[in-house]
């Protein structure tokens, strides 16, 4: 009776297994808000792997930070070579924008379309080039950028042989190699991994010659290695560790083999090492069979395997790092987040880098100062400088955002200092600082021992306008806000004024320095953005500012005010301010009239229209816009007023504060009142019914 043939073994693949460093999820987060946006496009990225280096673990397929396009147009042949620890590997990466569509993906097409890459990549040449194409890979994700957390699905894939692989036999490379042929091809495998031209190509010849001597070769040298020789082998970086099973890479390299040379024996060399060395006793050579198909063509795609299983299921992974982020930088992403969303859709143009980077000075640490603080955090800005003199109240805090009860016990903490402890808690990534000083004012007269102290407040007040990018006038009096007013203006300083009423409110910002004096300025065609500059504050006085304190009521010291205009004015005056940092002209941005703008397509503002005033009434619930013009007599920010400070300095500052009319004098206020008082206007009868009406000039 014959005896029974013995079924063929069938060559059994190790699978390769996935790896994501923290860092890739980081480097994505970031990815697709700057760049990608809602773009679902496939993204070209690069794996890292090499042989196994540990008789007891595999080598995985790494994501790091580095692995996502150094740009979002650029390819992976940007990835720098020569490291013999991460042999780069082309992978593709499809993200989607909700968990639906992730959870819809066509995987087998996506699976079966990378597949085709390789079969086109060995039947085109390519793979004998480039030989780590026959390693492509696919992931799949989905971020959820909100909460930090991140679902994915590596496919790995590999072309099915048809009929499959037989495995005829399988040893320790040790053992198959002769001692001298084994000393030989270990050298020779440490000089291709030592070298920065080879040490990442993963796909090689093992060449042995009759006299025992080795060398490894490109695939594209396979016609070379045809001679005289006594072994040749195929080799390949194997990233799995099993005594008895080769790595998964060798799929697609039996593929390749078979559909390029025709063979039917091929003796294979799964090189592995330790310590950085060949180690023929982990590695492995096999002699497989491979039987080819007679109706296999060049434009048949075989079909292909490789969906990663997770834990023994064909399900996705998931990973959250928002316990394992430090509790700062998490708040600080959290916060950028809807900012980097707005450019996605609504406002491609935004800038944020210029938010972030800018400094504010808040004068004023009140009703206004808190909620324009608060408003300016939501915006990205960082920097934010606290200037006030007064302490927390027991009345302020149910309309000062920033205050507790606690700031308030006792004596009272100093607004400025606890506005800054109170943003630090709200967001610790703030850079923010309190200034602890009075502002001084025209109209309240200082003593000869005052001066020195007053002039350094002065000093101090300069240097601070000086060394940030946008001042907001926030103070309660309209006198503290002309120093201020007039420092901007030396300055060319960006000027954010906000000031209340009962129940109306308004916001404007201050037009640029005088030209003549601003070597800013002069660099510029002024012409083509305003044909005058826009006014300061106090542009529309014909008097100087004066005391508005002293024998005052309670009510009158007080801002009494009906509790909503505040964060409205602080709300517009943080989107002026934004508006102005956008625009390309800048703080020489044109005043613009809502009846006069289009607000729906403006090319320069992309936030809408850049008005100069916002005037509003809660009683009335309207707000107009309006525009003014600097004045030549201002008492703040006329060239006149700016010659004057510019010459003489602290003699200027000590004679507007003591002296009334010394501003009134100098821009020529004085003259115009008596000239208008001189003014007469005699009035005709008309031969009407209407009652006589008196008309005071």
């Amino acid at each position: 009776m014959a005896e029974k043939e013995t079924p063929p073994i069938l060559l059994q693949f190790a699978p390769l297994n996935s790896s994501v460093d923290e860092g890739f999820w980081h480097s994505f987060s970031s990815f697709k808000l700057d760049k990608l946006g809602i773009d679902d496009s496939p993204i070209s990225i690069t794996g890292f792997s090499g042989p196994c280096s540990h008789p007891q673990v595999s080598n995985h397929l790494t994501l790091l930070s580095e692995s996502l396009p150094l740009e979002e147009e650029s390819l992976i042949g940007s990835t720098s070579h020569g490291n013999r620890n991460k042999c780069p590997v082309p992978g593709i990466l499809y993200n989607t924008n909700t968990v639906e569509s992730f959870n819809k993906l066509d995987k087998q097409s996506l699976l079966k379309a990378e597949a085709k890459k390789i079969w086109e990549d060995i039947q085109s040449g390519k793979a004998l080039e480039d030989s780590s194409v026959l390693s492509r890979f696919l992931v799949i994700s989905f971020a959820d950028l909100k909460k930090w957390s991140f679902r994915y699905w590596f496919a790995f894939p590999a072309l099915v042989l048809d009929p499959p692989v037989s495995l005829i036999e399988l040893k320790p490379a040790s053992e198959y190699f002769s001692s001298e042929e084994a000393e030989s091809v270990s050298a020779a495998c440490n000089d291709w991994r030592d070298s920065d031209l080879t040490t990442d190509v993963p796909f090689f010849l093992v060449s042995v010659s009759s006299d025992s001597k080795a060398s490894i070769r490109h695939l594209k040298d396979w016609k070379a290695c045809q001679g005289d020789h006594q072994k040749l082998l195929f080799g390949f970086y194997d990233p799995c560790h099993l005594p008895s099973n080769p790595g998964w890479p060798l799929r697609n390299y039996l593929a390749l083999i078979r559909s390029r040379w025709n063979l039917e024996t091929v003796w294979f060399f799964c090189y592995r090492e330790s310590r950085g060395f060949a180690d023929l006793n982990l590695s492995l050579v096999g002699q497989a069979s491979v039987t080819l198909s007679s109706g296999e063509s060049a434009e048949t795609v075989p079909n292909s395997v490789g969906w990663e299983l997770n834990k023994g299921k064909r399900v996705p992974r998931s990973i959250s790092l928002a316990n394992s982020m430090d509790p700062t930088r998490l708040a600080v992403s959290a916060v950028d987040l809807n900012l980097k969303l707005m450019r996605w859709r609504a406002l491609p143009s935004l800038n944020l880098n210029v938010l972030s980077s800018v400094k504010c000075l808040l004068l004023g640490a009140g009703t206004l100062g808190c909620q324009v603080a608060r408003t300016l955090m939501g915006w990205g800005i960082r920097n934010i400088t606290f200037v006030d003199y007064g302490k927390v109240a027991m009345s302020n805090p149910v309309r000062q955002s920033l205050y507790t009860f606690e700031d308030c016990v006792g004596r009272g903490e100093f607004k400025a200092v606890a506005a800054v402890k109170s943003l630090k808690q709200i967001f610790p990534a703030m850079e923010t600082s309190g200034v602890v000083m009075a502002i001084p004012m025209p109209g309240h007269p200082i003593s000869s021992q005052e001066e020195d102290s007053v002039l350094g407040d002065c000093k101090r007040l300069s240097d601070l306008i000086e060394s940030h990018d946008a001042v907001f006038l926030l103070t309660d009096t309209r006198e503290s806000r002309w120093l201020p007013s007039l420092l901007c203006a030396n300055a060319n300083k960006i000027a954010i004024n906000a000031a209340l009423g009962f129940d109306s409110y308004m916001v404007m910002r201050h037009g640029a320095g005088p030209t003549s004096l601003s070597d800013d300025m002069q660099n510029l065609d002024i012409n083509k953005t305003n044909t005058q500059r826009l006014g300061c504050y106090f542009c529309n006085d014909v008097v100087a500012p004066q005391d508005s304190m002293t024998d005052r009521t309670l009510d009158q010291q007080c801002t009494v005010t009906r509790p909503g205009l505040a964060p409205i004015a602080g709300a517009l005056a943080v989107e002026l301010l934004v508006g102005v940092l956008q625009h390309p002209h800048g703080i020489n941005a044109k005043g613009d009239n809502s009846s006069l703008s289009n607000t729906g397509n403006n090319d320069d503002s992309p936030l809408g229209i850049l008005p100069h005033q916002i005037r509003g009434s809660v009683s009335q619930f309207s707000q107009i816009t309006l525009l003014g013009q600097a004045s030549n007599s201002c008492t703040a920010c006329s060239e006149t007023v700016i010659s004057e400070y510019r010459k003489r300095g602290n003699s200027f500052i000590l004679e507007a504060i003591n002296h009334p009319t010394y501003l009134e004098d100098l821009t020529g206020l004085t003259e115009l009142k008596k000239a208008a008082n001189s003014f007469n206007l005699d009035w005709e009868d008309d031969d009407t019914d209407d009652d006589d009406v008196a008309v005071d000039l």
